[in-house]
């Protein structure tokens, strides 16, 4: 429905400025919601690859873990020796003014292990560098999980905005410029109409 604005010019360029704003306007929200779609299947990707890789490196720790469990006894001691680590920090980049989390993690040298030769196997050595390697992976599923939940968040609202600019804004304005123009056509004629039977009556 048209807004009923006073047909006037002033209101009509107004009203036909705001129509291309709202124009404007959409084609940024469609762009911007387009490029947080792409980056989203990106790290989508992204995630597929790293949770198989977790999976298949939780596989081979536990089974190295087994076999050191077997070979020397519950590892519950040599386990104590190793560090707490605190070593994770957080920063973020913008995607189109979406904060997109950043996870770091200083994983230790892995030719620092930290529980000595004497009373150990290799299968200990394998687990405790398998379980680094599922620590590292797992900061880097939980940044893309974490990002991949912002976007699809950002792309809700930005679909919300277009479609409201599209479907209401847009025509609203369209509307009123038409009933505008044709109220000052109509008002035009009626002028040219009126100055013609003056016209007349003064030739009389």
């Amino acid at each position: 429905m048209a807004i009923q604005a006073v047909p006037t010019k002033g209101n009509l360029i107004t009203t036909k400025k705001s129509l291309e704003l709202a124009k404007v306007g959409f084609d940024l929200l469609d762009r911007k919601r387009n490029i947080l779609i792409r980056e989203m299947m990106t790290l989508i990707d992204r995630a597929s690859e790293i949770q198989d890789k977790i999976d298949i490196t939780y596989s081979r720790a536990y089974m190295a873990l087994q076999k050191a469990n077997t070979t020397l006894g519950i590892c519950e001691e040599l386990a104590g020796t190793v560090p707490v680590d605190d070593s994770l920090t957080l920063s973020y980049r913008s995607v189109m003014g979406v904060e997109i989390p950043i996870v770091s993690i200083n994983a230790p040298d892995k030719a620092d292990i930290p529980f000595g030769l004497y009373g150990t196997n290799s299968a200990l050595d394998e687990a405790y560098l398998r379980f680094i390697e599922v620590k590292e992976l797992t900061a880097d599923l939980a940044e893309i999980e974490n990002s991949v939940y912002r976007l699809a968040d950002a792309i809700k609202k930005t679909q919300k905005r277009a479609n409201a600019l599209k479907n209401i804004m847009i025509p609203r304005f369209e509307e009123t410029v038409k009933f505008i123009t044709e109220a000052l056509e109509e008002k035009d004629r009626e002028e040219f109409s009126r100055l013609k039977v003056i016209k007349r009556q003064k030739e009389v």
